[in-house]
């Protein structure tokens, strides 16, 4: 016979799947704003940044992105796209393309970031969430239900 969830847990679990939020979202685990510092990766290995405080606020570095790499798969575009047009010229190696994250204890998350996405010029609101010591980085417009997360993990 199985057992049925009850009380605060089966709450949570119906208001993430109405709202469209992942579980992980109503499970954060993160305790300290510093736990987002690091080198982390796309479970598929598209993407690789480094998060690292940018005094008080949390920001990130490219290391690595499959669309913004020539076909070679080591040359880096420039950031012809960007709206810009006084950035155009840059490589998008190194970018900072994450911005403004911010550690919003009660959540025990960070939101109202803007995520920047070189390979279509687009900007985008942005959260992050820790869960089970993975990385889930939204990126969304308007509300972070109209949304889509990339699960990441931890390399350094």
């Amino acid at each position: 016979m199985r057992k049925l969830v009850r009380g605060p847990l089966l709450a949570a679990a119906i208001l993430a799947g109405i709202a469209g939020i992942p579980l992980g979202y109503a499970f954060a685990q993160a305790s300290s704003p510093n736990e987002i510092v690091g080198v982390w990766e796309a479970e598929n290995g598209s993407l690789k940044f480094e998060i690292f405080d940018a005094g008080g606020i949390y920001a990130g570095r490219m290391i690595f992105g499959d669309r913004m790499v020539e076909a070679d798969g080591k040359t880096f575009k420039k950031d012809t796209l960007n709206p810009d047009p006084k950035l155009r010229s840059r490589s998008l190696k190194g970018i900072v393309f994450v911005n403004n994250l911010k550690w919003d204890a009660a959540d025990r998350r960070w939101e109202g970031g803007s995520l920047y996405d070189g390979s279509s010029g687009r900007t985008y609101s942005g959260r992050a969430t820790l869960v089970n010591g993975k990385l889930e980085l939204r990126g969304y417009v308007g509300t972070p239900v109209l949304g889509q997360t990339m699960l990441m993990r931890r390399v350094q």
